[in-house]
């Protein structure tokens, strides 16, 4: 049985979409079957594994609106093994309007994903940047969430927000739902500042930060142009890598070492 795994945070920034691509390619990698899950109207996990939104004719979109089959919609990454895509579209934008008298309306996702489950070994969700009703539709599919927090000065605002909401989702639509981790993203060893951030991010919640932290990486930044992650742009840089950590520390926190 697979793990749904969302990965959000409603400030947009804080390299939420970077994480996405790159922890379902890094566990890809390490030969786990993974789906990548593009819940996000902006469609950029979509663009970063190579696809163009523009041409996406069915998307997660129809399979929460429209009841369309989530098997029938999956693509294969063209440069990954064992990496697979739902795609969005900007259709989604309309899904919380066209959404809004069905019943169990937060429960489309999970509906769309639950056969899918026993398919793969992870299922990675990028959420939209927002706690409207696709992010609260991610968050009761999934089994748990990674939070990215970038090492900036206003790291921790809307934390509460996004925790609070969890809570919620916790108590009403998905008893089930855990915390994977906090994830410090955007880290530059030279800055006080990002320091700072860490030990006070530290401090707060302990040991739900992962012992991870993602650097500041041009080759992070410059990979979704190429329509690849950062693992096929460059194995050796330090964003890659510490991807590559991260997808490791899950794996091993989640004790799905796979017989192969």
């Amino acid at each position: 049985m697979g793990k749904i795994i969302a990965v959000a945070n409603q400030k947009g920034g804080v390299g939420k979409t970077t994480t996405a691509i790159n922890l379902a390619a890094s566990l890809a990698a390490l030969e786990f079957k993974t789906l990548l899950v593009d819940a996000d109207p902006q469609a950029n996990a979509t663009s970063g594994l190579g696809f163009d939104p523009a041409t996406i004719t069915s998307s997660i979109y129809e399979c929460m609106v429209e009841d369309l089959k989530a098997e029938d919609i999956i693509l294969q990454s063209p440069n990954i093994e064992f990496l697979d895509l739902i795609p969005s579209h900007i259709d989604l934008v309309g899904a919380e309007v066209e959404m809004i008298n069905v019943p169990n309306r937060e429960e489309k996702m999970r509906e769309a994903l639950q056969s899918l489950k026993q398919q793969y070994d992870y299922i990675i969700i990028d959420c939209s940047p927002s706690l409207g009703l696709i992010t609260v539709n991610s968050l009761t599919a999934a089994d748990s969430v990674v939070i990215p927090v970038q090492c900036e000065y206003f790291a921790l605002e809307g934390l509460g927000k996004l925790l609070n909401t969890i809570k919620i989702i916790q108590s009403r639509l998905n008893t089930e739902l855990a915390i994977e981790g906090i994830l410090l993203t955007m880290y530059d060893v030279r800055l006080r500042l990002s320091n700072q951030v860490v030990e006070e991010v530290k401090t707060h919640f302990q040991q739900m930060v992962f012992d991870t932290i993602i650097p500041r990486n041009v080759k992070l930044s410059e990979s979704p142009s190429f329509g690849i992650p950062a693992l096929l742009h460059d194995a050796e840089s330090k964003g890659a890598m510490s991807y590559l950590n991260l997808a490791r520390e899950i794996a091993e926190k989640n004790s799905v070492v796979l017989a192969k």
